[in-house]
């Protein structure tokens, strides 16, 4: 197409805009392509979860709803003036440096977090408090850009499987529970993580959130409409769960899980979303016509005018804005240089009273430990032939693919018969779990982290501790140590994993040394 044809059409375009808007949008452009190209890895990883992650599928509309609810205050904010403001860039400064912090730590939420925060400050930068006023639901709901949710998962499984033994016992059927396993008459079901409800709930609290701001005026009816789009689906859900049980006493569980995929995942969850709009409509308080802002009173409001004290030249604090970017990313690059320097020669020592041996497992058991430097694992066998696996892991750092605190990675193997059963009583500093396979394997496993001189099982104290060396330039190793022992009639996983403890040097030492620190 040639140019001559283009320009006309570009003229029009601008022609449409109010002239008091035309530079300010065009800097915004400018920076919102700036900060797409120096965080394109980020938006490419969180619309990779959009696209192929079904509990993120929902958020491939959120950028149109986001344009829609800005076109609907289009005529409004065509009367403000935008302004550019430079104290914005400390909100810019400020979500970058949390896109640093998660970079460096390989937490992809808060990285993703950052850069969506920095889209936003960047608005409140380049066009003004008055005008971020006028648009504050629209840079709200674009939260809802980041892949926010998964983390919910243990806990709604709980909560779901505590709604279904309650839901079964009332129906009169017989069941036990035990963690996330229910045992009927029919068999055991095991509120999976797909189960948990975590799809459904996040969907709807976005669209709970764009509901109550459309079609409600009053806050008391938006808190309660609010309310109601997290109770109900979490209610569903375990209604949901149970009918699939219920069925199953009838019909077989093959029967009940294939209603259960066909009926209940498609048609009853879209009967409860139809539920909640059907149920709000009649207190529906706002008028189709009514709009969205006023701005007469944005643009008479006081408040704002104490702020514009520090209006600034707009292609300064863009040209600003760009440098902060720049630094930040400079010093990302800087800080995921530094990773600790490993020996080449680790190996698990003996123990007095235990014998190393090759792993020895009633039932398969790995525990993750994906981008780990070293990775060491064996099984120990005492006189009595008990027998405690241990896997001892060490990264030279931690960041994205390689961390050892991460969702999936540890004790729990993700994408395998192993489930988690329930927590466990531990030594201090070291986290306990009850794992289970395949309804009767059981086993006990106890996870300890040690970076510089701290060792524990809090995975945020482990990403904080990692945040603050990388980023001050200290090179510390990280390493995990599970201790894991099957749970049996015949043997105490807990007691046996004990034994060996006192067997060992104390652990943060006994670790050290393996990793043949100083």
């Amino acid at each position: 197409m040639r140019l001559d044809a283009i320009s006309p059409r570009l003229a029009l375009v601008a022609e449409m805009i109010a002239p008091t808007w035309r530079r300010p949008l065009l800097r915004l452009a400018l920076a919102w392509l700036a900060l797409f190209a120096l965080f394109a890895a980020d938006w490419a990883t969180m619309v990779e979860h959009w696209w192929n992650t079904s509990t993120y599928n929902h958020i491939l509309i959120v950028p149109f709803i986001l344009g829609w609810l800005v076109w609907q205050r289009a005529p409004q904010l065509a009367l403000l003036a935008p302004q550019a403001w430079w104290p914005g860039l400390v909100l810019v400064a400020g979500a970058l440096f949390g896109w640093l912090l998660g970079d460096v730590s390989g937490t992809a939420t808060i990285s993703h977090l950052g850069v969506v925060m920095a889209m936003q400050a960047s608005v409140i930068t380049l066009l003004g408090p008055r005008v971020a006023w006028a648009l504050l639901f629209p840079l709200a709901f674009a939260l809802f850009l980041v892949p926010l949710g998964e983390e919910l998962v243990p806990a709604l499984q709980m909560i779901t499987a505590h709604i279904t033994i309650a839901l079964t016992h009332a129906s009169g059927i017989p069941a036990l529970i035990e963690g996330v396993f229910i045992d009927t008459p029919a068999g055991l079901f095991e509120v999976a993580e797909a189960c948990s409800g975590v799809k459904f709930l996040v969907a709807m609290v976005a669209l709970g959130t764009l509901v109550s701001h459309v079609c409600f005026r009053s806050w008391t009816r938006r808190a309660v409409f609010m309310a109601a789009a997290v109770v109900l689906p979490i209610l569903a859900n375990g209604v949901r769960a149970w009918g699939t049980i219920y069925i199953a006493q009838s019909q077989g569980i093959a029967f009940a899980a294939g209603f259960d995929h066909i009926v209940y995942g498609w048609i009853f969850f879209a009967l409860v979303m139809a539920a909640l709009l059907g149920l709000g409509w009649k207190f529906f308080d706002r008028k189709v016509d009514d709009p969205f802002i006023d701005a007469d009173r944005i643009a008479a409001a006081a408040w704002p005018a104490r702020l514009e004290r520090w209006n600034a030249n707009g292609w300064s604090v863009l040209a600003a804005l760009a440098l902060v970017a720049l630094g930040m990313v400079a010093w990302s690059a800087q800080a995921r240089s530094v990773e600790a320097k490993l020996s080449d020669e680790i190996a698990l020592p003996q123990v007095q009273g235990w014998t190393r041996t090759a792993l020895d497992q009633t039932y398969p058991w790995q525990p993750r430990a994906g981008g780990a430097d070293r990775r060491l694992t064996a099984s120990y066998r005492d006189a009595q032939g008990r027998v405690v696996d241990v896997v001892y892991a060490i990264y030279a750092a931690q960041e994205d693919g390689r961390e050892a605190g991460a969702y999936g990675e540890g004790a729990l193997p993700l994408e395998t018969e192993w489930r988690w059963l329930d927590d466990a009583p531990a030594p201090d500093g070291a986290r306990g779990e009850c794992l289970q396979a395949l309804g009767r394997q059981q086993r006990v496993a106890y996870t300890l982290f040690r970076h510089g001189d701290w060792t524990g099982s809090s995975r945020m104290r482990l990403k904080l501790s990692n945040m603050r060396d990388r980023l001050l330039g200290t090179a510390d190793p990280t390493i995990m140590l599970i201790l894991s022992a099957e749970d049996t009639p015949t043997q105490d996983g807990a007691e046996v994993i004990a034994d060996f403890m006192q067997s060992t040097a104390p652990l943060p030492e006994w670790m050290d040394a393996v990793a043949r620190l100083d």
